[in-house]
């Protein structure tokens, strides 16, 4: 069965004139008539009963009737959608951001992509690295952002983006909180608000150890707002990137000797067909200034 033919038979079942339906899909009746033909030879028997100058759908043309209709619904459908999937209308972009990562640069970039693609309804989820991955993987989602220094799986392409400092934030009536900068020999033995999902923690811990520096966990959660408030209040000190946007009445102070780095990339499924919107998510990406940006916010804070 063809769409030719679908379209044919419902031109007929609504003129019920083989004349008129011929004129409709701007063939001749004889070619009409012969579509109509290798339909009803296809399906086993008469889709029309054709009396003198009266034409009606037979028993078997009522029943098949509601499919075709179906059928010729759904291919209206896809045609409709592969012509705006290729302006880039109405396409749904999903994009996954690890939860560790400040919203201060990610924000701009993406106000900018929408105001440039206002055809691609982008949904933003966050989520931890394990899980973004696994959604990756599966097709759940198609992008993701993820501060990961680790070596990526080779089914993954990873684009970096920046590279982001981590800092240690103190409350404003710490010993340490008029210090330029803080090396870590400096807080041995301070109790340590401990952000759970912190990808560079475990990295840091070791190189704590090696330098024999120990540090109390007073507090762990994996709410970065509780961590501050915590922070706020004077329990401890805690372990940010620089892009976060810090309140007002924290210290925040660089980590040296060692420093503390992450590299933000853009995480794309290796190999994988992509939609246009995808592409144009990627291209974007390139071309945006993540250095100023993420340049500016550490500043700002």
């Amino acid at each position: 069965m063809e769409m030719q033919q679908v379209r044919y038979f419902l031109a007929l079942s609504r003129e019920l004139n083989f004349t008129r339906a011929a004129e409709r899909c701007n063939i001749t009746q004889p070619a009409l008539t012969r579509a109509i033909q290798a339909l009803e030879a296809e399906f086993g028997g008469r889709l029309f009963h054709r009396e003198r100058n009266q034409t009606h759908l037979s028993e078997l043309g009522r029943m098949m009737l509601p499919y075709l209709q179906s059928i010729h619904a759904q291919s209206e459908a896809a045609r409709v959608q592969a012509k705006s999937h290729g302006r880039m209308k109405s396409i749904e972009l999903k994009l996954s951001v690890m939860c560790t990562l400040s919203p201060a640069v990610l924000a701009d970039f993406i106000v900018r992509f929408q105001g440039a693609h206002r055809g691609v309804e982008l949904k933003v989820m966050d989520g931890a690295a394990s899980q973004i991955l696994h959604q990756l993987s599966s097709g759940e989602r198609e992008l993701a952002v993820l501060g990961y220094n680790d070596t990526i799986d080779d089914r993954f392409h990873a684009l970096p983006l920046y590279k982001e400092r981590f800092v240690a934030v103190l409350p404003m009536t710490h010993r340490l909180a008029n210090q330029a900068e803080l090396r870590i020999s400096e807080l041995h033995q301070e109790p340590y608000v401990n952000r759970i999902n912190c990808e560079v923690f475990e990295n840091a811990k070791r190189e704590f150890a090696r330098q024999g520096v120990c540090v109390r966990i007073v507090f762990r959660s994996e709410r970065d707002d509780w961590v501050l408030g915590m922070i706020r209040s004077g329990m401890g000190w805690g372990f940010f990137p620089e892009t976060y946007t810090f309140p007002a009445d924290v210290a925040v102070r660089p980590l040296v000797d060692p420093e503390f780095s992450r590299t933000v990339s853009l995480i794309t499924v290796r190999g994988r067909p992509h939609s246009s919107a995808v592409g144009a998510f990627v291209k974007a990406a390139r071309s945006f200034p993540w250095s100023t940006a993420s340049g500016a916010c550490a500043a700002a804070a």
